[in-house]
């Protein structure tokens, strides 16, 4: 799998790891401010952005990606930052590689599985997926169509205008998604998933979870599931923020993550 990626400044290697419905580009403001210490890398992940589509999405197959990205980059070591899916992507590859990581930085996003322990999530991204794959490009002749399509199934405005970047238009003014939809949705049980819970303890670097204030992907009872695994990992938040807290507060989010590693 050769993933696509934008590179910016020189330094330390540090990569950002996008979560669902992501992409590098949604990380290029953050990436191109920490690129003035670190050479920065934004993946796009398998099945998003402008990477290869696989009918397969899981976290080990994620987890390899990452290893063949780093291995192709001769990066030996990076500091790894994962927000959402991205998160577990960075945990899985932190837990069979911890010799690779310099730091870890997980945003809003714990170790546990998100498809037995807590349906919130799983029923608010199978409701997502559904109405994008059953979104009917056909005849489409605007964004603001595709919007008011999605409005009917998606009332927050702001997670259209997030789902909307991952639109495309070819050069017949065909509308079609960028991101490999049907197997998100084949697969979205793998990607609500978690580490083991006899994972042995993952140390010998820093690890620092942001949690967005307003957000329930961690919540009180999975600090405790963190530590487990991370013994020595550090829990913040940042107030008034939901799960894309990286997007709704940039600069506490950015101040946060250089604080932790430039510490």
């Amino acid at each position: 799998m050769d993933l696509f990626f934008r590179k910016y400044g020189e330094g330390p290697p540090l990569i950002i790891i996008h979560g669902l419905y992501g992409s590098s580009d949604n990380w290029v403001g953050i990436g191109r401010k920490l690129a003035k210490n670190f050479e920065v890398f934004l993946i796009d992940q398998r099945n998003h952005g402008r990477s290869p589509h696989s009918s397969d999405h899981t976290y080990q197959l994620l987890r390899e990606d990452l290893r063949k990205f780093m291995d192709k980059q001769s990066i030996q070591k990076a500091i790894i930052i994962g927000h959402s899916m991205g998160g577990k992507t960075a945990m899985f590859f932190a837990a069979n590689y911890p010799e690779r990581v310099s730091h870890l930085l997980i945003a809003d996003i714990s170790p546990r599985s998100y498809k037995s322990t807590n349906a919130i999530q799983l029923l608010a991204h199978s409701k997502i997926i559904r109405a994008m794959y059953n979104l009917d490009f056909y005849g489409i002749s605007s964004r603001q169509e595709i919007d008011d399509i999605l409005a009917k199934s998606i009332p927050e405005n702001r997670i259209r205008q997030f789902l909307l970047k991952n639109i495309k238009r070819s050069k017949n003014n065909e509308y079609s998604w960028s991101l490999n939809i049907k197997a998100i949705r084949n697969e979205l049980a793998n990607i609500m998933d978690g580490l083991d819970e006899n994972q042995p303890e993952i140390t010998g670097f820093p690890v620092l979870f942001i949690k967005g204030g307003n957000s329930d992907y961690i919540l009180d009872k999975d600090k405790k599931a963190i530590q487990q695994i991370f013994p020595y990992a550090d829990i913040e938040t940042i107030p008034n923020a939901g799960h894309w807290l990286h997007a709704e507060q940039p600069e506490l989010f950015l101040q946060k993550v250089e604080d932790f590693i430039l510490q």
